[in-house]
C-alpha cells in the first residue's frame, strides 16, 4: 500500500513487557462486511516471541508471588476498565470480526468482563486436600503453584470473549502469559493491553503477539519456556500442536470444534424448541463451535417442524453490522464464506433440498456492504448422514434437519461423527431427557434451552472436540502444578 493508504488503516502493535513494540512485518486485516482492508497487524515471528517469553519469563516471580486477594483486585480493576470502554470494544469488534453490533454488545464484550470478574472471584475459594496417618504418625497436605508461562492461542470467532476466557484464569493462579490472538481479529486484544498497566497489571505479566499461527503460533507452541499451551479452534491445528508440543511433554488444553446435534421429539413444545433452534444454528453467522447443526426431528412432527423452522429462519435479517436491526452479519473472510458455500451445493449435488438461504432466497444489501461476505441462514432437508455435510464442521450459517424415529436410532445417529462437544435435546419427557443425556458423547448437553453456562461447571468436548475441561475447578487445576506434602510429627 502507498504511505497515503497506510496512514488511514489503524496499525497494531505487539505489547511486550508493558510496552508496545512494533514489528518489521505486517499482514493486511480486512472488515469482513465491506470487504476492505481495516487494519495492519504484525506478522510475528521467533523473534518476538522469544522476547514475550523473555518478559513473561522475568515477570514471573514477582507476579506469582503475590496473594490470590491482590491478583483478584488487578482483574476486577481490568472488568471494570473494559467495562467503561464497552461501547468502543463492541463497534471494534463488529468491524473486525463481521458480528452484528448487537452480538457484540449483549455477548462478546460483556462475557469479556464477566471473564476477569469470575476468575477473580473464584480464585479465592479454591481450597487444598489434607488426609491423616495416625498410625504412621503423618499428616499429607496438597499445596499448588502457578506453572510458568502460559501460552495461549484465541480464534476468530469471539475475539476477545475467548482470549480473555483463557487470560483471566491463567494470570488469576499467577501465572505470566503470552497470547496470540487470531490475525483476522486482533484489535480488540491490542485495545485491552492499553487498559493494563492502569489496571495495576505489571510489565510482562501479560504479553500479546499478534501474527499467523503457522508463524507466531508455531514458534510460541516450540518454545521449550512455556510449558503449558491453551488452545481454541480447529481439529487440524490442535493435532499440530499436539506434535509440536511432545518433544517437550507440555500441558495441553485443546477446545476444539463440534457437529452438534438437536434431538427434538415428538413431545417437545415447538414454541420454545423453534426460537431457540433457530438462534442455536444462526447465531453469529453460525460461527460458535456450540451451534447446532444437525437437526434431528422425530417423523411425527417433521413437516410441522420444517414448515415453522424455515418460516422463522426467513424473519432473520442478513446486512450491515453496524445497523442494530440485523440478525445476521458478515463472515469472517472470502475464503471462508467460498468454503460453507461449497458445502451447500455438494448438499444439492447429493440431492438434498435447500429449503431456504443460499442461492434460493435474494439477499439485497446496502451500497456499501456489496462486497462484504455475506450469507444467508440456510436450511438444509433429506441430507444424508454419511454426507460431508453432516460430518463436519461447516462453522456458517448452515444447518441441516432430517428426521428420525425412535430413540435408539437417533442415539446412534447423532454419535455417528468424530466430534462430541454439545448436543441439544428437546422432549416433555424428563424420564427420556436424562436417558439420552446420559447416553450422548458429548461434553455439553442442553435440554429444552441452548448456551445456558454456569462458568463454574466444566466446559469441554469429547472425541475429536478436545482434550480437557474449562471452568472454575478445572481451569485452577490446568494452571496450577499440584504437589503432596508428606510431614511425619
Amino acid at each position: 500500500p502507498t504511505m497515503a493508504h497506510s496512514k488511514a488503516l489503524l496499525v497494531l502493535e505487539n505489547f511486550i513487557g508493558g510496552k508496545f513494540v512494533p514489528c518489521s512485518s505486517y499482514i493486511d486485516s480486512y472488515n469482513p462486511s465491506t470487504g476492505d482492508v481495516y487494519c495492519r497487524v504484525p506478522d510475528s515471528g521467533k523473534e518476538e516471541v522469544e522476547a514475550a517469553v523473555k518478559a513473561a519469563k522475568d515477570a514471573f516471580p514477582i507476579w506469582s508471588s503475590k496473594s490470590p486477594l491482590e491478583r483478584s483486585q488487578i482483574l476486577n480493576k481490568l472488568a471494570d476498565l473494559i467495562e467503561h470502554d464497552l461501547e468502543a470494544f463492541a463497534q471494534a469488534e463488529s468491524k473486525d470480526q463481521g458480528k452484528t453490533i448487537t452480538f457484540a454488545r449483549t455477548v462478546d464484550i460483556p462475557r469479556a468482563v464477566h471473564n476477569f470478574r469470575f476468575f477473580a472471584s473464584s480464585i479465592l475459594h479454591h481450597v487444598t486436600e489434607c488426609t491423616e496417618m495416625p498410625a504412621m504418625g503423618c499428616v499429607h497436605y496438597t499445596s499448588r503453584a502457578p506453572v510458568g508461562v502460559a501460552g495461549l492461542i484465541s480464534p476468530w470467532n469471539l475475539p476477545l470473549y475467548l482470549l480473555t476466557w483463557k487470560i483471566a484464569p491463567a494470570i488469576a493462579c499467577g501465572n505470566t502469559v503470552v497470547a496470540k490472538p487470531s490475525e483476522m481479529t486482533s484489535v480488540t486484544a491490542w485495545m485491552m493491553c492499553k487498559l493494563l498497566e492502569k489496571a495495576g497489571v505489571p510489565p510482562g505479566v501479560v504479553n500479546v503477539v499478534f501474527g499467523t499461527g503457522a508463524r507466531a503460533g508455531e514458534a510460541l507452541v516450540c518454545h521449550p519456556d512455556v510449558p503449558l499451551i491453551s488452545f481454541t479452534g480447529s481439529t487440524q491445528t490442535a493435532q499440530r500442536i499436539t506434535e509440536r508440543s511432545a518433544p517437550h511433554c507440555k500441558r495441553l488444553s485443546l477446545e476444539l470444534g463440534g457437529k452438534n446435534p438437536s434431538i427434538v421429539f415428538d413431545d417437545a413444545d415447538l414454541s420454545q424448541c423453534i426460537p431457540t433452534t433457530v438462534r442455536s444454528s444462526f447465531a453469529n453467522q453460525g460461527e460458535i463451535c456450540l451451534c447446532t447443526s444437525r437437526i434431528f426431528v422425530q417423523r411425527g412432527i417433521y413437516s410441522e417442524f420444517l414448515k415453522r423452522f424455515v418460516a422463522e429462519a426467513k424473519k432473520w435479517k442478513t446486512g450491515n453490522p453496524s445497523d442494530p436491526t440485523m440478525d445476521v452479519g458478515a463472515l469472517i473472510s472470502k475464503e471462508h464464506l467460498e468454503k460453507v458455500r461449497t458445502y451447500v451445493k455438494k448438499a444439492q449435488a447429493e440431492g438434498a433440498r435447500v429449503l431456504c438461504g443460499e442461492g434460493v432466497d435474494p439477499l439485497a444489501l446496502p451500497p456499501g456492504n456489496q462486497k462484504g461476505y455475506f450469507m444467508l441462514p440456510t436450511v438444509i432437508a433429506e441430507v444424508k448422514d454419511e454426507s460431508c455435510c453432516m460430518q463436519e464442521e461447516i462453522f456458517g450459517p448452515v444447518t441441516c434437519v432430517v428426521a428420525f424415529d425412535t430413540e435408539e436410532e437417533v442415539i446412534r445417529r447423532a454419535n455417528s461423527v468424530k466430534y462430541g462437544l454439545a448436543a441439544t435435546v428437546w422432549s416433555s419427557n424428563v424420564g427420556r431427557v436424562h436417558r439420552v443425556a446420559h447416553r450422548l458423547q458429548s461434553g455439553l448437553v442442553w435440554t429444552n434451552c441452548w448456551l445456558v453456562r454456569d462458568l463454574n461447571l466444566p466446559f469441554g468436548g469429547m472425541k475429536a472436540s478436545g482434550i480437557g475441561r474449562e471452568g472454575a475447578k478445572d481451569s485452577y487445576e490446568f494452571f496450577t502444578e499440584v504437589k503432596t506434602i508428606t510431614i511425619k510429627h
